[in-house]
């Protein structure tokens, strides 16, 4: 663990959390983040044979008699398999259940709530990619994410300014840890997968496309109002392919930048400007 100036790093749930003020850090608050992030991967790691999430991924301990905590949780994922026509799911190839998909982005909700809560009011906290802001830069500047380009990881391909309306961006991708996400065959949708053309977020090719949108998605960025909205459905469009990208902009206040595996981007508004 460290501590820079205005900026805190430490590690949990096997990725960094980096979390930076505009001003000075409240007392507190700090450790109150830090704790919201080891009590969730305590009860949910499947790399921790004492949890609870490995229980029941063993069959120890039905979800029924699960605690609140858990049992709130796989209810959350369940709603958002449901909502994502079955891009996203709780369960892995095995039946297994992993509740990875949704505590990530509820361990940063939660530690943002703790911040408000000890009076920070103007930071940016990322946690291995998926990032929520509050206020503006120390400089006035609103919060800027970068994003990475998934064929050279030095690289920046677009960026995203938050706002109030949309603080939050999450990316999921294969670049960095291979193919991790249980991609959907296909999506059964009972849903129009047609993205309206008059709307405000609908995607466009960026210049030099040459090939099909159904290509293959390697990366998927998404900003939205809150993280749990951009962490999942940044895994769903990256599983569900394009199909869920038209389902998602129909459905949610999203903006979406997508990486094909033949180099395409596919960008709403916000990434085009950007």
């Amino acid at each position: 663990m460290t501590t820079r100036g205005q900026r805190h790093v430490f590690d949990t749930m096997g990725t960094t959390v980096s979390l930076v003020f505009a001003g000075a850090a409240p007392e507190g608050a700090l450790d109150a983040v830090e704790t919201v992030f080891a009590a969730l991967n305590q009860r949910f790691s499947l790399y921790r044979d004492d949890s609870e999430a490995s229980a029941v991924a063993r069959g120890d301990l039905a979800v029924a008699d699960a605690s609140p905590t858990f049992r709130e949780a796989f209810e959350l994922a369940e709603r958002w398999r449901l909502d994502t026509d079955g891009a996203f799911t709780p369960h892995r190839p095995d039946g297994s259940i992993d509740l990875a998909g949704v505590i990530k982005a509820q361990a940063i909700l939660e530690a943002g709530a703790a911040l408000r809560q000890h009076g920070a009011s103007a930071w940016c906290l990322n946690a291995g990619g998926d990032v929520l802001t509050s206020g503006r830069q120390a400089d006035g500047r609103p919060w800027v994410v970068g994003i990475v380009d998934p064929t050279n990881r030095t690289a920046l391909v677009s960026q995203f300014t938050c706002s109030a309306t949309h603080p939050a961006v999450a990316t999921s991708g294969v670049a960095e840890r291979g193919e991790h996400i249980w991609r959907a065959g296909q999506v059964s949708s009972t849903a129009s997968a047609e993205a309206a053309p008059s709307s405000p977020a609908s995607p466009a090719w960026l210049p030099g496309s040459t090939e099909s949108a159904g290509d293959l998605l390697v990366q998927v960025t998404v900003a939205a109002p809150d993280i749990m909205t951009a962490d999942v459905l940044a895994t769903a469009i990256l599983a569900g392919g394009r199909r869920t990208l038209d389902v998602a902009l129909t459905r949610w206040d999203v903006q979406v930048l997508a990486c094909s595996a033949s180099g395409e981007f596919l960008a709403t508004e916000a990434f085009r400007a950007g």
